[in-house]
């Protein structure tokens, strides 16, 4: 095979960078807006769902298209994720209530979940060499990062002066840059399985049915515990679980190779993606709440002093890059991303109104350094580990597992947050049963007066009317958002430690000495 020159190199990753960009933004801008979206069509109880139904989906399409992609070839499915991502980005500015959000937020977590598995697989094809891969490799962390940087504040300046609405409208110019340079420059590489293909279709719906199932019983079981409904769902996942290991092992072309999970290095590197991402995502989503419900700041403001987190991102993995080649142990590198996440759960978790905004910021730039180091290596070292033949779905699965810790974090956190402020305010909304201010006291339950200024006003309009001062009542309500979010945050701490602590268990990881030259590769 003949050396693709370094142009049409350069520019098929640029394409691939421009869709990790696209996820970048769409996870960060819509953190920011949160708020903002919930305050307008009301619904708090969807606050957790908008985050954890795009993860849903796309958990469930990683390892499925990322293994059509081995047996057809990644480039077609590349094209398509972007195509359906754009479109479900467009709906979801349109949405004319919550139901219909988060209907079209699955529909952007399946696009989402095409490119995951589909373009970042593409990289290995590009790149065989570890070495050059590692290098490479920070053209998408950069994307990401000013994806990720750009994305709070953004956020938070496009649903301040346009609406919410207009930071799903900012996916379509980005969507349509990236699906130009896709289709120019991505070589359309021959698939690694020769031959003719029996599509495990069975296989993808068991693990739509286990994974959807499994987020059902995340969200109900703290609010039911054990009850009838949630021992039938237990039952029903168990019976998915079974039915998919049965349906691998007879299938000829599995999605998912059972005997990976009988890799005890490949299991370590799967388990460490799902603690990255309940760590990474919770930040994400529930920082701007702590921000803006909690300390009082303005969508702006919030999004400001989260941009670290994201801009820091790509800054790791600049430092990473000349470090870890070097390194007699590479895997030092996760288990020092893991401990600089927990400082930043820490530093974020122990914040009150009077903490500086300066010391906040540097808890989140402390926590995007850290999946800096991560995020990148994990790749690297789950496909050295697996070898050539299966880069596609290790890749895949490294970003499914990574979606179910961010699925298993936004929906724990969520939980929480929502169970520690609604028993917290009701206590003092119950001193007012039977008196003429119980109906407008009452409002306090929904956190929406925390964050939508005029809300806020009107109850205390109301209140004050009646001769109450309601200003503690806003202020008790605020300290408990904090605390539920702390305690949230918190939980996301001992997660990056007890992540810290599993990296041992990886086995010695050694870069090739060998430079090799030749490493971008012509498509036959």
């Amino acid at each position: 095979m003949r050396p693709l020159p370094f142009r049409d190199a350069l520019m098929a990753m640029i394409g691939i960078a421009l869709v990790n960009m696209l996820v970048a933004l769409d996870q960060t801008v819509v953190s920011t807006a949160l708020p903002s979206i919930v305050a307008e069509l009301k619904g708090f109880e969807y606050y957790a769902w908008i985050a954890s139904i795009y993860l849903l989906a796309s958990v469930v399409t990683v390892p499925v298209f990322g293994r059509l992609g081995d047996y057809f070839g990644r480039r077609r499915f590349v094209i398509a994720s972007v195509l359906t991502f754009t479109a479900a980005s467009l709906l979801c500015g349109l949405a004319p209530n919550m139901p219909f959000l988060v209907f079209a937020r699955g529909l952007q977590g399946i696009g989402g979940g095409m490119m995951v598995g589909t373009a970042f697989a593409s990289v290995p094809d590009l790149f065989p060499d570890a070495r050059s891969r590692v290098r490479w490799q920070v053209v998408i962390t950069t994307a990401y990062g000013i994806g990720t940087a750009a994305g709070p504040s953004l956020g938070g300046l496009l649903s301040e002066h346009f609406g919410w609405r207009s930071t799903f409208f900012v996916n379509l110019p980005v969507g349509l840059a990236a699906l130009y340079f896709v289709w120019r420059y991505l070589p359309k590489f021959a698939p690694v399985h020769r031959g003719d293909v029996r599509v495990d279709w069975r296989g993808a719906l068991w693990i739509a049915v286990v994974l959807g199932g499994f987020q059902v019983l995340i969200e109900n079981l703290p609010a039911h515990g054990a009850s009838l409904g949630n021992g039938l769902l237990i039952v029903g996942v168990a019976i998915g679980v079974w039915a998919l290991l049965r349906t691998e092992r007879l299938a000829t072309h599995p999605i998912v190779p059972l005997d990976m999970f009988r890799h005890p290095q490949l299991v370590v590197l799967f388990t460490l993606s799902v603690l990255i991402g309940f760590v990474m995502f919770s930040l994400i989503f529930f920082a701007p709440l702590l921000l803006q419900g909690g300390f009082g700041l303005s969508p702006q403001a919030a999004g400001l002093i989260a941009t670290p987190l994201a801009a820091c991102i790509a800054l790791g993995s600049f430092i990473n890059t000349p470090i870890v080649v070097r390194l007699s142990r590479p895997t030092n590198m996760l288990m020092l991303g893991f401990c600089l996440l927990a400082v930043a759960s820490a530093g974020v978790g122990l914040s009150h109104r009077v903490t500086s905004h300066g010391m906040i910021a540097l808890m989140m730039g402390c926590a995007g350094i850290g999946i800096g180091f991560i995020l990148n290596n994990m790749n690297v070292f789950g496909q050295e580990i697996a070898g050539r033949e299966r880069f596609g779905i290790t890749t895949a699965l490294l970003q499914s597992t990574r979606m179910v810790g961010g699925m298993l974090g936004t929906t724990i956190v969520g939980t929480l947050v929502n169970h520690w402020y609604a028993n917290g305010v009701a206590g003092v909304v119950s001193g007012y049963d039977g008196t003429p201010a119980a109906h407008a006291v009452g409002r306090a339950l929904d956190p929406r007066i925390l964050i939508d200024p005029a809300l806020r006003a009107d109850l205390l309009t109301d209140l004050r009317a009646m001769g109450i001062d309601g200003m503690p009542l806003v202020e008790t309500a605020r300290q408990t958002l904090v605390n539920a979010v702390h305690a949230g945050v918190l939980l996301t701490g001992i997660a990056a430690i007890a992540a810290a602590v599993l990296v041992r268990r990886i086995r010695q990881i050694q870069f090739p000495k060998r430079r090799d030259r030749s490493a971008v590769v012509a498509p036959e």
